[in-house]
């Protein structure tokens, strides 16, 4: 048996009904909810399991949303003592990973995120920033693409490196337009500009970046149990203040995924449980390479089928 590693979904991952089933037939889940709904003073629960969509889909709630669904299916699935190699999270699913490693409380993290995503929204003024998705591109070309096209105030940067042919870039939106141009005549197949609220993990998150310091030099934050892949190096991180350091870059950084998850194979790692909402990232882990093996929770079905499949190989 090779090694484990827990994944925990970003923003991309909700979807009205997210958490209803798991707290419906479990009482630890539904506590996860009603602490979320205590700590941030208004009703997610009602959000995630009824909407409306387009509430759910503003950054503020997203995020605490995707946090509260994966933690809540974290806890029942922890009652079953399977322990991971590592953990990682995609951008907003690294909050996910610490709080299942004990570096963050729930309730801190989940305060935390509802102001991220306050702050990512306000960093930047509506229409200015955009996101594309550029696909089947080589990344050396794309990064040279961004960096030909980005000056003063016309900035473009690659902000997700998913998987191989999936690379997102972000920025000022006349940029990532031009960018995505450049790219598609590169020989990109596909450019798909994203529906998102800012030009999240790219240099203009700045502002968000140096509001988030104040508000994570405010909460505990302990060495994980578990080594933790950061988003920012892709390299396992432990110690609280190097957490602390890396939660703040991330926001501005690119999240290297890919990098995260070849790194995680480099180590031994051959199967990945994917905690959360829908699963998106488990597709991106398999462009990465085929030959691992990815199960998911994201209700009390898949939830009990990982179970016995992790007993049966252990």
């Amino acid at each position: 048996m090779g090694k484990i590693a827990f994944i925990f979904p970003g923003q991309g991952s909700q979807k009205v009904g997210m958490g209803q089933e798991i707290a419906n037939a479990s009482e630890v889940a539904k506590q996860v909810f009603a602490e979320a709904d205590e700590v941030l003073e208004y009703s997610l629960s009602g959000l995630c399991f009824e909407g409306p969509e387009e509430d759910l889909r503003r950054t503020f709630h997203t995020q605490p949303a995707i946090l509260t669904t994966s933690i809540a299916l974290y806890r029942v699935f922890e009652e079953a003592q399977i322990r991971p190699d590592f953990v990682a999270g995609h951008s907003l699913g690294e909050y996910s990973a610490l709080v299942a490693t004990g570096s963050l409380s729930f309730r801190d993290a989940v305060k935390t995120v509802h102001k991220r995503g306050s702050f990512m929204e306000e960093a930047v003024p509506t229409g200015l920033g955009a996101m594309s998705a550029i696909m089947n591109l080589d990344r050396e070309m794309l990064d040279q693409i961004c960096a030909e096209v980005s000056k003063e105030n016309h900035v473009v940067e690659p902000a997700n490196y998913n998987c191989p042919g999936q690379i997102v870039i972000s920025g000022h939106s006349e940029a990532v337009k031009e960018a995505g141009e450049k790219a598609a005549e590169a020989g990109a197949r596909r450019v798909i500009p994203l529906s998102v609220s800012g030009p999240f993990h790219s240099s203009l998150m700045k502002p968000a970046a140096d509001r988030l310091f104040e508000t994570l030099s405010g909460i505990e934050i302990r060495d994980a149990s578990v080594p933790v892949i950061a988003n920012v190096s892709a390299q396992p991180v432990t110690g609280a203040e190097e957490i602390r350091r890396c939660l703040v870059e991330q926001v501005a950084s690119p999240v290297l995924w890919e990098d995260s998850i070849r790194w995680m194979i480099e180590q031994g790692v051959d199967l990945f449980v994917e905690i959360g909402a829908g699963n998106v990232l488990s597709g991106l882990v398999k462009k990465v390479n085929r030959k691992v093996k990815t199960l998911s929770v994201q209700n009390p079905d898949t939830l009990k089928q990982t179970v016995e499949q992790l007993k049966e190989s252990l």
